[in-house]
């Protein structure tokens, strides 16, 4: 059975990808629609192999303290 995008919380979200091979600078993953797309291999954690499940997420507390971080900056700047 493919992994599924799923909802976390109301406020995260994740999805998993299985590693389905490699192919030169790319893993080939299998989505949850059993489609297969490239994953450039530096976003690829080191010592993943065939067969491991990655888990992709949105860090909605991150980035909205990255968006506070900027917003300070550019109001810095203009003051």
């Amino acid at each position: 059975m493919a992994p599924a995008i799923h909802q976390v919380n109301k406020e995260e979200y994740s999805m998993k990808v299985i590693i389905d091979r490699f192919e030169g600078d790319f893993a080939v993953v299998e989505l949850a629609d059993m489609t297969f797309v490239n994953m450039p291999i530096q976003l690829v954690p080191e010592g993943a192999k065939e067969g491991d499940i990655l888990s992709i997420e949105i860090d909605k507390k991150e980035t909205n303290e990255r968006k506070k971080r900027i917003e300070k900056l550019m109001d810095d700047l203009w003051e």
